[in-house]
C-alpha cells in the first residue's frame, strides 16, 4: 500500500449539498501535484443524509476515508480524529462548506516544501459575512492574542497545513476542551501563514451560531490563559481598596453630623457590589473547575461507529 503524501481533513456535519463540490475541487487540487493523497472526511453524526453520500465516495474512489461517528461530538473533536487517523507526511485540515478555497493548499504546500512545518491560512478578506459576525470575530482574534499564553496569529481559523512532526505531538495531547489552532502555535516548530479570500458558504447554513462561537471563546481562554481568574483577583482588590477608604470618609461625615450616609441603603449597596463580585468569581472558577473534572472522568474524545479500512 503507498503511503499517501499528504492528508486532507474535512469535518462533516450536515453538509450534503457541499460534499460533491468538496470532493471535486480537492480531486482537481490534489491530482495537479502528482503525489499520492487521501481524503479523510469525519462525519459528525449528521442526519441530513451527509453519512450515506460519504460512504458512497468511500466506495468509489479508495483515496476517500470514512471516519463515521457514532453521534455528533463537535467540530474540534472531529478534526481531531481526522488527525488521529491520517496517514500523510504533510496535513491539511480544511473546512466542508468551501469558505476555505481548496486552491490555497497548493500554497501551503509550497511553504512546506520550503521548510515550514505549521503554514496557516490567513484571512484576509471575509465575503458573504454579516458585520456583526466579521466585527465578534475581530474582536475575538484580537482578545485571544493578548490575553493568551500563547501567540496566536491574528485572522486564522483551522484551515492549515501540518507537518507529521507536528500531527504527532499534537496526538498526545488529549484534553476535552480543544482549540487546536491554539494547540497547532503551542507545540512551536517552524510557522508561517499565507493569506486568501475566504469565500462565502457554498451551500447551507452556518453551524457556527454565535451560543456556539461563545462557547468557542470561552473554551478558547480557558485552555490558553488565567487571565479570567486574574481578573476576579484584581476586582476583589479593587473592591476592598475602595471599602478601606471608605471607612475614615464614612467616620468622619458621621463625626461631622452629616446625614450621607446614615440609613441602610449604602450598606445595601456594597452588599450587592461585593456579592456579585463574588459570584462572578465563584463563576469563572466553576468553568476551571468543570473542565477539571470532565478531565478526570477520562472518558474518550469521540467513538467512531465505521472507520476507514486499511
Amino acid at each position: 500500500m503507498i503511503t499517501p503524501t499528504y492528508t486532507i481533513i474535512a469535518p462533516i456535519f450536515n453538509e450534503v449539498e457541499n460534499i460533491p463540490e468538496l470532493y471535486r475541487r480537492i480531486c482537481e487540487v490534489m491530482d495537479s501535484t502528482a503525489e499520492p493523497w487521501e481524503l479523510v472526511m469525519v462525519d459528525d453524526g449528521s442526519t441530513d443524509g451527509s453519512t450515506g453520500l460519504i460512504r458512497k465516495l468511500a466506495g468509489e474512489d479508495g483515496r476517500v476515508r470514512p471516519v463515521i461517528f457514532a453521534r455528533n461530538f463537535g467540530h474540534q473533536i472531529a478534526v481531531t480524529a481526522g488527525l488521529d487517523y491520517s496517514r500523510g507526511e504533510a496535513v491539511v485540515v480544511i473546512d466542508s462548506d468551501l469558505q476555505d478555497p481548496p486552491e490555497v493548499i497548493l500554497e501551503m504546500i509550497a511553504r512546506w516544501r520550503e521548510g515550514y512545518e505549521v503554514v496557516y491560512a490567513v484571512r484576509a478578506e471575509r465575503e458573504g459575512e454579516t458585520w456583526f459576525k466579521k466585527f465578534t470575530a475581530s474582536l475575538f482574534y484580537r482578545l485571544i492574542y493578548r490575553i493568551t499564553d500563547v501567540d496566536i496569529p491574528l485572522d486564522t481559523g483551522d484551515f492549515r497545513l501540518l507537518d507529521r512532526k507536528v500531527v504527532d505531538v499534537m496526538g498526545q495531547m488529549r484534553e476535552r476542551h480543544r482549540f487546536l489552532r491554539g494547540m497547532s502555535v503551542w507545540v512551536g516548530f517552524e510557522q508561517t501563514g499565507v493569506e486568501y479570500k475566504r469565500a462565502a458558504r457554498f451551500a447551507g447554513e452556518t453551524k457556527y451560531p454565535f451560543k456556539k462561537m461563545l462557547k468557542f471563546a470561552t473554551d478558547a481562554i480557558t485552555s490558553f490563559s488565567y487571565f479570567p481568574l486574574q481578573v476576579a483577583m484584581y476586582v476583589g482588590f479593587v473592591s476592598a481598596g475602595f471599602s478601606i477608604l471608605a471607612i475614615p470618609v464614612v467616620v468622619i461625615l458621621r463625626l461631622a453630623g452629616s446625614q450621607a450616609f446614615f440609613g441602610q441603603a449604602s450598606a445595601l449597596i456594597a452588599v450587592l457590589f461585593l456579592g456579585g463580585v463574588q459570584l462572578i468569581s465563584l463563576g469563572i472558577l466553576g468553568e476551571y473547575v468543570g473542565r477539571l473534572y470532565d478531565e478526570a472522568k477520562g472518558r474518550p474524545l469521540y467513538i467512531v461507529s465505521e472507520g476507514p479500512k486499511g
